[in-house]
């Protein structure tokens, strides 16, 4: 299209604007503008539509079956009276605990022990509790090492106490338990 009738098309268009008033003008764009809205409209309520009745059929569909997990359950069962220690040998494993303490560089002079059973786990615990003096590094790094080497020992407590800030050595108490089985217990030994 040229540039000349392209005026002239506007000016025919004012023209009939002109003729028709301003009521009938604001009518006919109100008219345009809603056919342009209901043509944009229409496929989003169709996607929307669609949307919906898949979100349906998800809801529909039954739940999938969960499986009982008494197998894993009891594997784990398994695994925890394996790794047990054996009752006949807890003297052993306190002088075990009193070695790392030596290698972490702690002053360990005495403990306390306890034995007992536990009815509902089954199986006899063996009490430790061992007041050591040191870094307070060193006593985490014996904490540690006594997990790792007596892998049926748990670390129930440890408390810290230092008389003064300035000094470097704290005193603290651990208390461990070792989980046992032994005979009479009716656990694997």
């Amino acid at each position: 299209m040229n540039n000349v009738s392209l005026h002239v098309l506007l000016l025919r268009a004012r023209l009939a604007a002109r003729a028709l008033g301003p009521v009938a003008c604001g009518a006919a764009l109100c008219c345009l503008l809603g056919a342009a809205a209901l043509a944009w409209l229409l496929p989003q309520r169709g996607l929307q539509v669609r949307e919906h009745a898949l979100a349906l059929r998800v809801a529909a569909t039954p739940p999938p079956a969960v499986k009982a997990a008494p197998v894993i359950a009891n594997e784990n069962l398994a695994l925890f009276y394996d790794t047990l220690g054996e009752r006949r040998y807890a003297e052993q494993q306190v002088a075990t605990l009193f070695g790392l303490a030596g290698k972490s560089g702690l002053t360990l002079t005495q403990g306390e022990y306890k034995a007992g059973y536990d009815r509902n786990a089954g199986v006899y615990t063996y009490q430790v509790i061992l007041p050591v003096k040191g870094s307070y590094g060193a006593v985490w790094k014996f904490g540690m090492l006594a997990l790792r080497a007596i892998p049926f020992a748990s670390l129930d407590e440890i408390s810290f106490r230092r008389d003064t800030i300035g000094v470097a050595d704290v005193e603290a108490r651990l208390r461990l338990t070792l989980y046992l089985s032994g005979p009479g217990t009716g656990v694997r030994p």
